[in-house]
């Protein structure tokens, strides 16, 4: 059984909207899950089968946040290629 917290979020942007059309979606992670971790929290959630996923450390930027320097929190994200014929439905719709 995969940990269903293991994935935070579907992360939803401009070229998160254009790699879903490919049939590729982008999730933020737990910064401790592994490829095929991620892989069978989709199986359990979404249903859904990964041909093969992709993971991406965005390291934390400098910010002054009155006088102090400090930095902001590194994240992950899996790019998630699913199997031919599947799709999720996580963008928002235009109105």
């Amino acid at each position: 059984m995969a940990n269903k917290f293991l994935i935070k979020r579907p992360i939803i942007s401009e070229k998160a909207h254009d790699l879903g059309a490919m049939g590729k979606y982008v999730f933020l992670v737990d910064k401790k899950a592994t490829k095929p971790e991620i892989k069978k929290a989709l199986k359990e959630i979404y249903k859904v089968d990964a041909t093969s996923v992709n993971i991406s450390i965005t390291p934390g930027k400098p910010r002054r946040v009155k006088g102090h320097e400090a930095l902001t929190s590194e994240y992950k994200k899996a790019y998630v290629q699913l199997k031919e014929g599947q799709k999720l439905d996580i963008m928002p719709h235009a109105s």
